[in-house]
């Protein structure tokens, strides 16, 4: 799954990083400060071509439940399996035409038995921002709630990502994130992409980290620096 994630740079950064005109600052909102430990319910930045077709980066919150689900009283999702998404019911209409993009430096994972986790923190070897799959009833001209929120799409994991958890986020390249926001490419060719074309487990690298991280309003730099075996997390 995917329950965690930083994103410590600016939103500029991460628009530079996907090749957008970073001049244009009127499309990008209002800058906050970093964040080393963004949890669902908050608001993270979303990257999305809602609207005009333009590129955007707003706040938006983490977590969607439709109005039929709400009233079945099912439980608001944050992660979306690849698997399901593209098909089933409760994800099926924001795979069609919700499809946006969340920057992020990394994600977080647990290991161990209850009372007892290990968080380890995920990132690309060369540590630059990366672009995780994400599905949203979120439009720039809807009242916010909890059907206008976004969740991550997941899938398997593999290699020795495996280690980590069994399942994780969908990193798109600069290029393949372009081409998810793309309003035009159809579902089927969406989930094709998603399956294809997600980051190897060869382009992350992942370490223990403090156990810190696990209180949500802990936000410091020092929640992602590795500890050694010896250490006490």
């Amino acid at each position: 799954m995917c329950g965690r994630i930083t994103q410590h740079q600016s939103q500029v950064a991460y628009a530079r990083e996907m090749g957008w005109n970073v001049d244009d600052f009127g499309r990008l909102g209002t800058d906050r400060g970093p964040s080393w430990n963004v949890a669902p319910g908050t608001h993270p930045w979303l990257m999305h071509r809602f609207g005009d077709d333009r590129e955007h980066i707003d706040p938006v919150s983490w977590g969607y439940r439709p109005s039929w689900a709400a009233e079945k009283k099912i439980p608001l999702a944050i992660n979306a399996r690849l698997e399901k998404a593209a098909t089933g019911p409760y994800f099926r209409p924001l795979w069609k035409s919700g499809r946006a993009i969340v920057p992020a430096d990394g994600w977080y994972e647990w290991t161990g038995e209850k009372g007892h986790k290990q968080p380890w923190y995920i990132r690309l070897k060369k540590d630059r921002p990366m672009f995780l799959a994400a599905i949203t009833g979120y439009r720039p001209d809807k009242e916010p709630g909890e059907n206008t929120g976004f969740v991550i799409v997941t899938a398997a994991a593999e290699g020795g990502l495996v280690d980590v958890h069994d399942r994780r986020p969908v990193v798109f390249s600069a290029e393949d994130a372009e081409m998810w926001m793309d309003h035009s490419l159809p579902p089927d060719q969406a989930e094709q992409l998603a399956r294809a074309m997600a980051l190897p487990p060869e382009t992350f690298e992942w370490y223990r980290v403090s156990t810190d991280v696990n209180r949500v309003g802990n936000n410091d730099p020092h929640l992602i620096l590795p500890i050694g075996d010896d250490d006490t997390a």
